[in-house]
């Protein structure tokens, strides 16, 4: 197998070896400390370490017996599912307008588009609850809902655009000429062969409200509290186990939801 070639300039795998290698202890130390989390969740003792003395699942039982914890949890799964509808349906439209554009000002809408994962998430936290104090919208869900698709948003431009790339317009010019607008051109014959991206920028936008934090610690409190705003609060005045097992449930989430939105994407290529 290291005697195979690589790729087309006929590199075998063997002395690609160092590569392999490096990338293997790249991913290790990005998601190392990530997996550390679960089998502390599992531990038995009072306070976090590893490894654990023991192992026990009375922190999840904690997690889903406290109220505090399940209220959260609502929040921010009726946050996330109204986000990843209206980030679904703008950035779709927003992609979809971008790509028909084809123009300077269109490039440049783009950009102030995807603004959002350049600037740092502070700063855009501090102008979201700014602008919140000023209309009423702290501590409510649709506030959360409105910021949470300023970030997601941009995930979603960009997947859709990316599918729209490979997608032949002429189709739908064809049924514009045969006598259907625009609107209806676009939800019957564009749609569905984008409709791969657009599942995908869906679960990307899902995961990018369930698990956003720093807008979430300046606008979402009291019954309104997202779930990662209690988990840091409760980091804040203890280190509970609870946390590590609501991590856990967090990560595999986010890692099945990746893997659905990669599985789609690879149907679609």
């Amino acid at each position: 197998m290291l005697r195979r070639a690589a790729t087309e300039t006929q590199i075998t795998h063997g002395r690609r070896v160092w590569l392999y290698v490096l990338v293997g202890l790249t991913v290790l130390f990005l998601i190392l400390p990530s997996l550390l989390v679960i089998p502390l969740s599992f531990s038995d003792s009072r306070f976090l370490q590893f490894p654990p003395p023991g192992w026990s699942v009375r922190w999840y039982e904690a997690y889903f017996a406290a109220i505090e914890w399940r209220d959260a949890t609502i929040v921010s799964l009726t946050a996330a599912a109204f986000t990843t509808v209206v980030s679904t349906v703008l950035g779709t439209l927003a992609a979809y307008s971008l790509h028909t554009a084809r123009s300077r000002l269109g490039q440049v809408a783009y950009l102030v588009f995807v603004a959002p994962l350049v600037i740092p998430g502070i700063l855009v936290a501090i102008g979201i609850f700014l602008l919140y104090a000023q209309v009423g919208l702290n501590n409510t869900l649709p506030g959360i809902v409105l910021a949470h698709s300023v970030m997601a948003i941009p995930l979603v431009v960009i997947t859709v655009a990316s599918g729209l790339k490979n997608y032949d317009m002429s189709q739908e010019m064809v049924a514009r000429s045969l006598g259907a607008g625009r609107p209806w051109a676009f939800l019957t014959v564009t749609l569905p062969q984008i409709k791969v991206s657009v599942i995908a920028g869906a679960l990307l936008a899902f995961i990018t409200s369930l698990d956003e934090v720093v807008i979430s610690l300046f606008i979402a409190g009291g019954d309104k509290a997202t779930l990662t705003r209690r988990m840091f609060n409760a980091l804040r005045d203890e280190i509970d186990p609870t946390i590590a097992a609501i991590s856990t449930l967090l990560i595999a989430v986010s890692v099945l939801l990746l893997g659905l939105s990669q599985s789609v994407q690879a149907r679609k290529g």
